[in-house]
C-alpha cells in the first residue's frame, strides 16, 4: 500500500466554473488597459517631449529590461510567500497601486520637470509603469496553473486573453473617444505639451486597473502551498530544471515579440509620415495620427478577444502548436500587407489579422508550458519564461533605431514590414516544437 501510494502521489485538482475563471483573472482587464494606453500613447508622449524617432526604441528599451529583471524575482518571492491574502494576491495589489500612480503621473511629466527635461521624467515614468505592470502581471500567470487542473489550462488563459482584449480595446479607444465623440481637447499646446484627452484616459485608466484587480483580490481564494503539492504533478528531476517545451518555445518566442516590439514603436510616427505626411510630433495631423492608432490598437485587441474563447476548440481539433503556427502566419501577412494600402482606413483590414496572433501569443505559449512546470515552482517558471519575452524586445530596441536610420532611409513604415517578416518566422519555428499530448 505504502508503494502504490508513493508511486501515484498526486490528484487531479477540481475544475473550476467559467465565471471562478473569469474572476480569478479579471485584473487582467486593467492591467492590460493600462498597458494598451502605454503601448497606443508612450511613442508620441515622448516625441511630443522631443524625442528623436531614431532613439523611440532605447526608451522603450526601459520596459523589456525592467520586465526581465523583475518578474522572475517577484515570481521566486511570490512561489516563497504565504500570508492571509496568499501568494499571489500581494503582488497584484502592490503592482496595481505602483502603476496607478505611475499612470497618473506620466502625462504630467511636463509640470513635474524643474531640473530634467521632460523627456527622462517620462522615461523613468515608463520604466516605473511598466515595472509595476510587471508585478502584477506574472502573478496573474501563475494563478491559473496554480488554480486550474491541466485539462483546463488552455480556458485559463483563453480566458485571460479575452479579458485582455476587452481592457486593451478600452485602452486603446479612449483617447479618440474622449476627443471626437466627447470634445475634448485634442490640441498639443493646450494642457502642458499632452492633450487633455490622453491626460484624462491615463486617469481613467489608473482607476479602471485599481478596481479590477482588487476585484480579483476579493473574488478568489488561492491554495495553500500543502494543497498545491497535493494536486500538482511530481517534482521534476534536477536535470530537466529547465523543460524541453520552454526550450523550444523561445525561438518562436523571439521572433513574435521582435515584431510586436517593432510594431508597437514605430506604429505610430509611420502612419503619420505614409498617411498624414507629418512628422512634427506637435501638429494637428500628427495627433491625429496617434489618436487613429490608438483605434487601430484597438481593433487588433478586440479580435484577440473574440478569438479567444474559440482557441481551445481549435487547439484541441489541430493542436496547440499547429494554432499557434497558423496565428502567427496570419499575422506576419498582416503587417506586411502595411505597404499596399493608401487610406489609414483600410489598416483595420490588417489589424484583424494581427488580433488573431496576439490572441495566441498570449495564450498558447502558456499553455503548452504550464503543465511542465513543478507546481511548487510555478512563478519562478513562469518569470524566467518571460525572459523569452523582454530579450527580443531588448534586441530590437536597440537595433531597430540603428536600422531605421541606415538602411530604411527613415521609413518607418519599413520597420512594420520587418516585424511582419519576424512574425512569419515565428510561426514557421512554432511547427517544430514537440508539445506534450494530448492537447
Amino acid at each position: 500500500m505504502v508503494e502504490t501510494k508513493n508511486r501515484n502521489p498526486t490528484k487531479e485538482k477540481p475544475a473550476l466554473r467559467f465565471w471562478q475563471v473569469w474572476n480569478m483573472s479579471f485584473g487582467f482587464l486593467g492591467i492590460q488597459f493600462g498597458f494598451a494606453l502605454q503601448n497606443g500613447n508612450a511613442s508620441r508622449i515622448l516625441m511630443t517631449f522631443g524625442a528623436d524617432v531614431h532613439h523611440l526604441s532605447w526608451f522603450w528599451l526601459v520596459a523589456p529590461i525592467t520586465g526581465m529583471i523583475i518578474q522572475p524575482i517577484v515570481g521566486y518571492m511570490s512561489d516563497k510567500t504565504w500570508c492571509r491574502l496568499g501568494r499571489r494576491r500581494p503582488y497584484f495589489l502592490a503592482g496595481a497601486f505602483l502603476t496607478s500612480i505611475a499612470l497618473v503621473l506620466m502625462p504630467n511629466a511636463p509640470h513635474l520637470a524643474s531640473f530634467i527635461a521632460p523627456m527622462f521624467i517620462g522615461g523613468g515614468l515608463l520604466m516605473i509603469m511598466d515595472a509595476s505592470i510587471n508585478i502584477s502581471m506574472e502573478p496573474f500567470r501563475a494563478l491559473v496553473a496554480d488554480k486550474l487542473p491541466e485539462s483546463q489550462h488552455t480556458l485559463g488563459f483563453s480566458v485571460q486573453t479575452l479579458l485582455i482584449g476587452i481592457g486593451a480595446v478600452v485602452g486603446s479607444w479612449l483617447p479618440y473617444i474622449l476627443g471626437n465623440w466627447f470634445g475634448i481637447s485634442k490640441d498639443a499646446s493646450s494642457h502642458g505639451l499632452i492633450p487633455d484627452n490622453v491626460t484624462y484616459s491615463f486617469y481613467f485608466g489608473a482607476f479602471v486597473l485599481l478596481s479590477s484587480i482588487l476585484w480579483t483580490v476579493f473574488t478568489t481564494s488561492e491554495y495553500p502551498p500543502e494543497i498545491l503539492v497535493q494536486t500538482g504533478e511530481p517534482e521534476k528531476p534536477a536535470k530537466f530544471f529547465i523543460p524541453p517545451v520552454m526550450i523550444k518555445l523561445l525561438l518562436v518566442q523571439f521572433f513574435s515579440w521582435f515584431a510586436l516590439f517593432s510594431m508597437w514603436v514605430y506604429t505610430t510616427p509611420a502612419v503619420a509620415l505614409k498617411f498624414y505626411g507629418t512628422t512634427d510630433p506637435n501638429s494637428p495631423a500628427f495627433q491625429d495620427a496617434g489618436n487613429w492608432v490608438g483605434i487601430l490598437f484597438g481593433v487588433y485587441n478586440g479580435v484577440s478577444a473574440i478569438i479567444a474563447m474559440s482557441l481551445p476548440v481549435i487547439a484541441k481539433r489541430f493542436s496547440k502548436k499547429a494554432t499557434h503556427a497558423m496565428a502567427l502566419a496570419i499575422g506576419g501577412v498582416s503587417l506586411l500587407s502595411f505597404l499596399i494600402f493608401s487610406n489609414p482606413h483600410l489598416l483595420i483590414i490588417p489589424m484583424i489579422g494581427i488580433g488573431i496572433a496576439w490572441g495566441s501569443i498570449l495564450a498558447m505559449p502558456y499553455a503548452m508550458l504550464a503543465s511542465s512546470i513543478p507546481p511548487k515552482k510555478m512563478g519562478v517558471y513562469m518569470g524566467l519564461f518571460n525572459m523569452s519575452i523582454t530579450i527580443p524586445q531588448i534586441v530590437s530596441g536597440i537595433t531597430s533605431g540603428l536600422i531605421l536610420k541606415y538602411f530604411f532611409a527613415d521609413n518607418p513604415i519599413l520597420c512594420i514590414v520587418m516585424a511582419g517578416v519576424s512574425m512569419f518566422l515565428g510561426a514557421v519555428s512554432a511547427l517544430f516544437i514537440k508539445e506534450k499530448e494530448p492537447v
